[in-house]
């Protein structure tokens, strides 16, 4: 199904059935190209898909060995091995369930002395491989995606970000004490995730729609609404629930 904002929507039924379509997606493209270079998220929309890598991975033996990977982004002050890093969780949740060089798993250092030197090299990594081929992504209730706050220039590679007071508060769920939860990160730029040749979107549960039918529905492209961005991009597939898509009925017709 084509929205009329030019982004395809697949509908599912639930959080389930999203994370196995969007695992589907991921383990077709690594299977037609083993050389992929995917971009990863974290938090909690791609965990189910995360499952399904491991589950076919052990099942059906999909290989990751010529894989590289990207996340979007890391907290800024979190070490790799803080618990509460993407490091942590990237490992937790997928990296070491599958046969993946560490070495072409890539995220941003959170510790690094000079951020903004770590963010222009994070960037030319990404070039250095060619670009993203695939790139996962959630998207947050204020419209974010990495961590590309409202008001982010559409211009914006790589970059150290202050999280907006209702991020952390989404992110709290994460943390034993709400004032662990970072301040700022490195993310992804706009313009370094428009680049990516194709994009995942993933967005489950009522607390997305409301955002959902702000990108579906609403003519302005804008830096008010950073996810907006993706209505220009040429190959977007967004794979939401039922109750995602709640507040966008016939719209899509």
């Amino acid at each position: 199904m084509i929205s009329k904002s030019g982004i395809r929507v697949v509908a599912v039924s639930d959080y389930e059935e999203l994370s196995r379509e969007a695992a589907r997606r991921i383990i077709a493209a690594v299977r037609q190209h083993p050389a992929s270079v995917l971009g990863l998220a974290t938090g909690s929309t791609p965990e189910g898909t995360y499952r399904e890598l491991v589950r076919d991975h052990q099942e059906k033996g999909t290989s990751y060995r010529r894989v590289t990977t990207f996340n979007l982004d890391e907290y800024v002050g979190l070490a790799a091995d803080n618990p509460h890093s993407y490091h942590a969780y990237m490992e937790q949740h997928l990296f070491r369930h599958l046969d993946i060089s560490r070495e072409r798993t890539h995220l941003p250092d959170g510790m690094a002395g000079e951020p903004e030197a770590e963010c222009r090299g994070y960037e030319e990594m990404i070039r250095k491989t060619g670009g993203i081929d695939l790139q996962v992504l959630g998207i947050g209730v204020n419209g974010h995606i990495g961590f590309n706050e409202p008001g982010t220039p559409f211009s914006s590679e790589t970059q150290v970000v202050r999280l907006t007071e209702s991020t952390r508060q989404a992110n709290q769920i994460h943390f034993e004490d709400p004032k662990q939860v970072p301040t700022h990160a490195i993310t992804m730029g706009l313009a370094t995730i428009f680049r990516s040749r194709s994009i995942l979107l993933l967005a489950s549960g009522a607390k997305k729609a409301p955002v959902i039918r702000r990108l579906l529905t609403e003519a302005e492209i804008t830096p008010a609404l950073p996810a907006s961005i993706l209505r220009s991009h040429r190959d977007v597939t967004l794979i939401a629930d039922q109750e995602a898509l709640s507040q966008v009925g016939s719209s899509l017709d």
